[in-house]
């Protein structure tokens, strides 16, 4: 897997691509609040590339605003990391530096990921812009499993109502591909309200495997009757709402 592999996966028009060096001093003077955070940018960062830029007369699709929010356009920016350093962090300090919603393919230790994160207006600096959530981050080791396609990711599959309904489509389909490695194989959802269902669903999935982990841990050293008895029933417990949520994520209409 390649980050050229990636960009060619996104079919970006040509009139869109950029396709220059980002100084790292940029990213720490607009992102880096604390030292440590300046000295992770320093060791940790090898390279930062802005693939391309999402205008609106150059994809077709047409600007976003509200009270909160602007969609003026998509940055593709891609970000090759030193060994050691701690990829989320400063996938999340990038994010907060460039002032647009961003496509971000990361390179690192664990290999190639992709990141998204929605932008809104920070309340107290009129000019300043501030991560609206959570950053979306998924691994692309499509090598290893071929149940997420990176066709999907091509800009011509996206929904085009808008900049910011195209940038949610990109989540979504990042989120579908995390599923994937889930449960074995690539579906995009139906709508965006599937869509936040199935995550919300893989997400509590996660959650749950922990604690089976932690009670089948516990069960194997318990002496105690009673105690094995109570930690058994709970793994029962456990698995039933994985099998539960699990359904939520194939999308199955009676488990929503």
């Amino acid at each position: 897997m390649s980050v050229d592999r990636v960009v060619a996966a996104l079919e970006l028009p040509a009139p869109t691509r950029v396709d220059q060096r980002v100084p790292k001093k940029l990213l720490t003077e607009q992102a880096a609040a604390t030292a440590a955070d300046k000295r992770q940018i320093q060791d940790g960062v090898a390279e930062i590339q802005w693939l391309a830029s999402l205008k609106p007369h150059l994809v077709g699709v047409p600007v976003f605003k509200d009270e909160h929010r602007e969609y003026l356009e998509i940055a593709v920016l891609s970000l090759v990391l030193k060994s050691g350093a701690k990829a989320a962090r400063l996938v999340e300090l990038l994010h907060r530096a460039v002032p647009y919603p961003m496509l971000l393919i990361t390179q690192s230790d664990a290999g190639l990921s992709l990141s998204l994160a929605h932008l809104r207006a920070a309340q107290n600096e009129r000019d300043k812009v501030v991560l609206d959530g959570a950053v979306h981050s998924v691994a692309l080791d499509l090598e290893a499993n071929a149940a997420a396609p990176l066709e999907a990711l091509s800009l011509s599959r996206q929904r085009r109502d808008d900049l910011r309904s195209l940038y949610e489509s990109w989540i979504h389909t990042l989120q579908a591909f995390g599923i994937a490695r889930e449960i074995g194989h690539f579906r995009l959802s139906d709508s965006p309200e599937q869509a936040a269902q199935r995550h919300e669903a893989a997400n509590r999935v996660r959650e749950l495997k922990q604690q089976l982990a932690q009670r089948r841990a516990e069960a194997g050293k318990e002496k105690q009757l009673p105690r094995q008895v109570a930690l058994n029933a709970e793994i029962k417990r456990l698995q039933a709402e994985i099998q539960h949520h699990t359904a939520r994520m194939l999308g199955e209409a009676n488990h929503d």
